[in-house]
Parts: structure tokens; sequence; C-alpha cells
């Protein structure tokens, strides 16, 4: 479980985030929503340890970040997997070397011992005869599920991914968020979603962080996001035609 109590993030005097309270539970998708400008990108990057922050604390597991000593840091480090925007493949290695460089970098395993791991986790993300192939011959979708097997490489405690359905097709889309959770609940990892994506919200959201000028807004399910009388959510929610049709739907069917 990730906790964040009371954190507050400033840039030249200006506060971005204005005192986020909130948790982030294992075995579960946890996801962070809101329009651009709400503080998202900033939260994500506090909780990766890539921005200090001037109040408030942020805990993996009980071990309070900012208290660490840089060894510690590392190892917690070493424990995190990170699914960025646009995948962040090395164009200059093949897609098993890509997958590895995590094993490089925090392991002393044999290189039998990361090919047999490799070989795995491209098994997981049904990636099996794409060892050798560079990421320029690999689809979008290709690249996405090659960043989830880089990210789950280490078997990760904390998994986070940003954005992980930007430039996809909303069917490949729904393959990779159905992909994410699958993960998630088979490693009991603690995953944090950066998302504007409402079919993710809607297909994954276990638990729902709405950000808003810097303020956690509301916070939630997919379950309960339709119920909430909270203006900014639901002006974010329906936003779009086709939103407005599930939710009636979804009262209709409730009633």
């Amino acid at each position: 479980m990730i906790e964040v109590k009371n954190l507050h993030k400033s840039f030249s005097g200006v506060e971005v985030l204005k005192g986020i309270s909130t948790s982030f539970e294992k075995g579960k998708t946890n996801l962070i929503i809101g329009q651009s400008g709400s503080g998202k990108t900033v939260f994500i990057k506090c909780l990766l340890g890539l921005f200090n922050y001037e109040e408030g604390s942020i805990s993996y597991d009980g071990k309070i970040f900012s208290k660490l000593t840089e060894d510690q840091k590392r190892n917690l480090r070493s424990e995190i997997g990170m699914v960025f925007q646009g995948g962040a493949l090395f164009d200059s290695m093949t897609i098993a070397e890509n997958v590895m460089f995590p094993l490089k970098m925090f392991t002393k395993q044999s290189k039998s011992e990361m090919e047999d791991r490799v070989d795995f986790v491209l098994k997981r993300v049904n990636l099996v005869d794409a060892h050798n192939k560079m990421p320029s011959e690999a689809s979008g979708g290709m690249q996405k599920r090659v960043a989830i097997a880089r990210a789950i490489v280490n078997n990760p405690k904390y998994l986070f991914c940003d954005e992980p359905n930007s430039g996809l097709d909303p069917k490949t889309s729904i393959i990779i968020d159905n992909l994410i959770q699958e993960i998630t609940v088979e490693y009991n990892i603690t995953t944090v979603i950066n998302s504007h994506d409402m079919n993710s919200v809607m297909e994954i959201g276990e638990k729902i962080v709405f950000l808003k000028d810097g303020l956690k807004e509301w916070e939630g399910s997919k379950d309960t996001i339709f119920k909430t009388d909270n203006t900014a959510v639901t002006n974010f929610v329906y936003s779009s035609e086709l939103m407005k049709k599930v939710r009636q739907m979804y009262i209709e069917e409730k009633q």
C-alpha cells in the first residue's frame, strides 16, 4: 500500500499540490484522473520520488520515503516498475534487450537467469516470438506490452503507468487495461495509473482519485462515480455525449 498524507508541492512560489491525502491499495488498479493542469503529473512524479515536496509524507508499506537513506531509496526504486506514456523503449536495443535492462541495472543475476526471466515475462504479455525484433518493427499495442513486460521483469511491488493507452485504438486500449489489471491481481502489486481515459476508468477503476486545481476533489470507484453529485466530477466524466449515454444506461439499469 502507498499512503499519502497532506502533500504540498510548489514551483516558483505557485502551489501545484495543495494538501493531498489518499491511499493506493495493494492488488488493485488505482487511477488518478483529472483535467490537464489538475496536478496529476506532478503528483505521480512525487510518488516516484522524482520531485521533492515541501510538506506531507509518502509511505510505501509503512516506509516513509523522505526518511530513507540513499541506499534504502535505491532499494525501493528497484521494487518499482514504470510504464511510460510513449513506451520509452530504447530504439537501439531489441525487445529482449529492452526488457532485460532493469535486471542488468538492479540485479546480479547470471545471463541465463536474466534470459529465463525475460522469456517468462514476454510470454506473460503474449509476445512469445518477439525477442529479436526492434521497437520500430512493433505496433503501438505491441510496444506497450513490451513496456509492461519491462516494468514487471524485476517482480516489482509497485507499478506506475503514465497514460498507458495514449495513442492506442479503443480495442487495443481495452487489451492493455485488462493486461494491467490481470498482472496487478496475479502478482498482488500496488498499481497506480495516471489517466484521462474514461474507458479505462469504467473498465478497471477499482480506486479512483479525481484531482482538480491541485486538490483531491473526490475519490471512489467505477461503481460509485456515477452516483456522485460532485459537479466537478460529473462535468469531467460526462464531457462527451457517449459518456452521457453510458450514465443514462447505468441509471436505467439500476431502476
